[in-house]
């Protein structure tokens, strides 16, 4: 998968095709002497806490963005709660109120960002 010069080509050729293999899995170039640790390394199914099998190479980007366990913010009081459970825990969240100091009304906090507009 690199340029070779013409005058190296047929030796090049020669060596990969005695000692590299394409991975099967992801189409890289490695080592035939490292294919088993590459495919029991990279390729192996695990499984996440939430119970789905990935990829070991692919867990982390998993838990950072698909993951329905992975941790988030409410958006309304910080709090870090796993992201399956956001939407419950925001309806709740945001139906709390605080006394706006503009117009002493009691606002809901989902409104919050809206309300300065209709304050007063």
């Amino acid at each position: 998968k690199k340029d070779i010069p013409a005058v190296n080509f047929i030796t090049h050729e020669i060596h990969c095709r005695r000692n590299i293999e394409i991975c099967s899995f992801c189409q890289d170039s490695i080592p035939k002497s490292e294919m088993k640790n590459h495919i029991e390394s990279e390729h192996v199914q695990v499984t996440c806490e939430c119970r789905m099998k990935v990829e070991n190479s692919l867990l982390k980007d998993h838990q950072a963005s698909a993951c329905p366990l992975r941790p988030v913010l409410c958006r309304f009081c910080d709090i870090q709660l796993p992201f399956n459970k956001l939407p419950e825990h925001e309806l709740f969240c945001g139906a709390r109120t605080e006394l706006c100091r503009g117009c002493g009304r009691n606002v809901l906090l989902r409104d919050l960002r809206e309300h300065p507009r209709s304050c007063g």
